[in-house]
């Protein structure tokens, strides 16, 4: 366990058995109760997050609440918290078991960046060329004119084997047929390599990363640098997955820090213009790949998923998330000073428009002035 002791600098950063999900209302029981809205100025969690008492006192409905729980219920859902404020809004299952992140690892890496961009010790204008980066087989000479920017952008135009599935490679193009930086596809290529461009670029592991730059000054409850692996086809790449584990109530506190554009209770702990940029719109909804993702409610940044589009509207103007398989997501909706996270254990699964109807509700629950 971490201790929740924040630190004055940022620079120096499996599948399990599901347990039984007992929904809860946040009630305050067990840590000092808050009536903090999202008007207020901002508290942060100390050890424990504490907990909102009277959810009218921050303009939401005890009843909408209780319908939210209610729909999570139907649901595979294992953990889920909402934060508004700060201090936690509704609460639901175990939020300290750790499990799997899937793909949100990737929005954790890119958050990872923000320090080392800052100090220059990773240029993310470097082709791999120059970064000395290939495969297996070898990359094109075309290819390897992609910069650390397009592998985090997942427009690099590489289309060689990723050591791990789960991603769009099937939907790729021919190899060497898009330039980089042209073409959005979602591909574990780009992402694995944007961990070893990470790694090689900084001399550091991207976990030890994680536990001094992030668990450490964020106070995470219930990290863990042992559960934390490589792993993927080395056959197929030289680039590993870098697979996260974390618990709910600790994904929480990554979603607190982007709420807050990398600030922690008075300590910068990733740059705020880096935290801003990552969940800007780089790619709008209208040129993702392939074809049927224009469908959806998200454009891409740096490796976040960025609400655009006419889903980007009221309280999801704004809004990012981090989205995994099987059901892990942490979502930001700024203009509602709300975060989102959600946890479902494999091997079940909750799919993103069950997650959607959970944010819904949510969002639907807000009474405002009309609270009593």
């Amino acid at each position: 366990m971490i201790s929740a002791r924040r630190r004055s600098t940022a620079t120096s950063f499996v599948l399990l058995v599901a347990l039984a999900a007992v929904p809860v209302l946040a009630t305050g029981a067990t840590t000092q109760a808050s009536d903090a809205t999202a008007q207020d100025a901002p508290v942060f969690p100390a050890a424990e997050w504490e907990r909102i008492a009277d959810p009218a006192t921050a303009g939401f409905s005890r009843a909408g609440l209780e319908s939210v729980r209610a729909y999570t219920e139907e649901q595979n859902t294992t953990a889920a918290m909402a934060i508004v404020g700060g201090s936690v809004l509704w609460e639901y299952g175990d939020i300290e078991r750790v499990s799997y992140l899937a793909s949100v690892r990737k929005s954790v890496l890119a958050m990872l960046y923000g320090n080392h961009v800052a100090d220059g010790s990773i240029d993310l204008d470097k082709t791999l060329e120059e970064m000395d980066m290939d495969d297996i087989g070898g990359l094109t000479p075309g290819e390897r004119q992609a910069t650390v920017r397009h592998l985090i952008m997942a427009s690099s135009g590489v289309y060689h084997p990723a050591s791990n599935p789960g991603d769009s490679l099937d939907a790729a193009p021919p190899r060497g047929s898009q330039a980089p930086g042209t073409y959005f596809l979602y591909s574990n290529w780009d992402f694995n390599a944007a961990g070893g461009a990470f790694e090689k670029a900084t001399g550091r592991d991207l976990f030890d990363a994680l536990q001094t730059d992030l668990a450490e000054p964020l106070g995470m409850r219930d990290f863990d640098r042992s559960r934390h692996r490589k792993g993927g086809d080395m056959e197929r790449s030289v680039y590993p997955s870098y697979h996260m584990h974390l618990s709910t109530r600790d994904m929480a506190r990554i979603g607190y820090l982007m709420l807050r554009e990398g600030s922690w209770d008075g300590v910068q702990v990733i740059p705020r213009d880096w935290a801003r940029q990552i969940v800007s719109v780089v790619t709008p909804v209208q040129k993702m790949n392939p074809a049927p993702v224009r469908n959806g409610p998200f454009g891409y940044g740096y490796m976040w998923w960025v609400g655009d589009g006419e889903a980007a509207r009221g309280a999801f103007a704004g809004a990012y998330s981090a989205r995994g398989a099987y059901g892990q997501y942490i979502t930001v909706l700024p203009a509602i000073d709300m975060v989102v996270a959600h946890k479902t254990v494999p091997d079940d699964s909750t799919s993103w428009a069950a997650y959607q109807g959970i944010l819904d509700r949510l969002v639907e629950a807000r009474c405002g002035d009309a609270c009593s």
